[in-house]
Order: C-alpha cells, then structure tokens, then sequence
C-alpha cells in the first residue's frame, strides 16, 4: 500500500507551482501510472517519493513504513528507502563500466573494488537483460536502448522494494520503445516488484496501467481500476483525452 500526502510549493522568476496530492493505492493490484501534461507535478511527486525533494508538509507511507511524516519531523533518507529510481535521463556514471554501474547500486563508494560475490550477482543481472557482452563497455560507448536497460539493471539490482521509473522510453525510436515496454513487462513479472512509472504515451498506459493517476496543475485524480475506467472509450487516447479534460487540462494525445 502506498499513502502520499504532498504539499510543496515552489516559487522562482515570478511564477509559483503548487504539488496538492492526497492519494492511496493498492501496490498489489499491478504497475501504476502517472500520467498527465508536462509541469503538473508527476516528476516532482516522484522525487518527493524517493527522498530527492522535501515537501513542505504531508505524509508518505509505503508498505507500513513512513518515509515522510511532517507532523512528525520524520524524514528517511533516500538511501534508506530501498527504492529503484530510474531516471529519465538514465544518470549513469560516464567514467564507470556498465557492470560498475549496476554495481554502485549496491557497493556505493567501493564501486572500483566491489566485493567479488557482489560483482557476480550484477553481472548475471545482466546477463537476464541481454548485456552481460558489454559489461566493461563505458555508457559513451553503447547505444540509446542499451543505456536504458543499464538503468533499469542498475534498479532492479537495487533490490527495490518498488520501482519509480520517470519516462522510461521518451529517448528512443519507436520501434525499440515498442520491444522494450514488453520486456520490461516480462522483467518486473519476473523480479515480483511492484512499478510507479511517469509517461506522457498512451501505449504506455494501455500496456502497465493497473491504476492510473491523472496530474493537472498539481493536483491529481486517482482511478483505481484503470480497466473499468477505459470501458466504454474508443481507444487509450479518448479515454485519456476525457480524463485530462475532466481534470481541467486540455491537451492533444
């Protein structure tokens, strides 16, 4: 289960954003999408999440755990909080190998010389992702869609109790976005770990989406069951097109 309760507001040159969510999920029924225009507060929830940005004030419990508890001064470090976070932009470490990389997951600063055990579990990490031949290749040295399933090695390795992933295929061609949404699918089916994925692509709601939260200006909407919500639509993009403007927010999908 996943209880989030966010407030934050930020301010700079001369425009103001306020993230107002209040929402709880069943992280059992499947993935969960976020999805919504960009700016309405989906990338920041997820910071907020693995402890990359404090909110004002508000609630974050996950499995039983509190992360965040304003009322209470408790506020767990992102270390500590046993999340895979898979960014956008895939931040990986220029100067390191890819199997360096999977392995700073969980060596952290002994990266260089990491425990000899450790470096074979991430190396058969790869190996699941089709990667183990490029294990002493540098990020600069391998192409867009391997980068992005380096990432995603490096977050599974982690050890994750759940899995945030910002945008996970917006860098690629069509046709490799298409082949890794079902890997990844078959991935996560694989590894048990319960998803948080942002997107702006209604393919990617028609193939994860168990919930979906809608965003619009900082604030969101929660469908529970994004299956019952799509009946009755022609297709993902009308569905979502109703939802958006529900939500206030018009946009072309």
């Amino acid at each position: 289960m996943l209880d989030l309760r966010l407030f934050l507001e930020l301010t700079g040159g001369g425009s103001r954003f306020c993230l107002d969510v209040d929402y709880s999920l069943s992280l059992r029924q499947g993935p969960v999408v976020l999805f919504g225009a960009s700016g309405s507060g989906k990338s920041l929830t997820l910071q907020c999440l693995a402890g990359l940005v404090r909110p004002d004030s508000g609630r974050i419990c996950l499995q039983g755990d509190v992360l965040f508890d304003s009322s209470q001064n408790i506020w767990l470090p992102a270390r500590d909080r046993r999340l895979g976070y898979m960014f956008q932009e895939y931040a990986l470490f220029p100067h390191l190998s890819v199997l360096a990389n999977v392995a700073y997951a969980r060596s952290g600063r002994r990266v260089w010389r990491p425990d000899p055990d450790l470096r074979e579990e991430a190396l058969r990490t790869l190996e699941r992702l089709g990667l183990a031949h490029l294990a002493e290749r540098k990020p600069g040295e391998i192409s867009g869609g391997q980068r992005q399933r380096v990432a995603l090695a490096r977050a599974l390795f982690s050890r994750p109790r759940l899995l945030l992933l910002d945008e996970p295929f917006s860098a690629l061609d069509p046709l490799l976005r298409e082949r890794l949404r079902a890997e990844l699918a078959e991935r996560l089916r694989e590894a048990g770990i319960p998803l948080l994925m942002i997107t702006h692509d209604p393919l990617d709601v028609e193939v994860f989406a168990s919930s979906l939260v809608v965003y619009a200006g900082g604030r969101a909407q929660v469908f529970a069951d994004y299956a019952a919500t799509r009946r009755g639509f022609a297709d993902t993009r009308a569905c979502l097109t109703a939802l958006l403007a529900d939500a206030g927010e018009r946009q072309d999908i």
